[in-house]
């Protein structure tokens, strides 16, 4: 599988630390996770909704 990156570093940063955190504890929530992704790496609304697409996706790939 292809690795496909975020623009932007911030994006990246959050897509890297949501799947350090789903490593650590698969049974998170991708909301629960999202939302504090976006607070943590203080990303523009149009960079949480890139988030969560990227996100959902990805989770829908496995």
């Amino acid at each position: 599988m292809g690795t496909i990156q975020p623009k932007g570093e911030d994006l990246r940063k959050a897509v890297q630390w949501i799947s350090e955190k789903r490593r650590d504890d698969a049974s998170q929530k991708d909301s629960k996770l999202i939302e504090e992704a976006c607070f943590r790496f203080n990303l523009s609304p149009m960079d949480a909704e890139h988030l969560t697409g990227f996100i959902l996706q990805e989770k829908g790939s496995d």
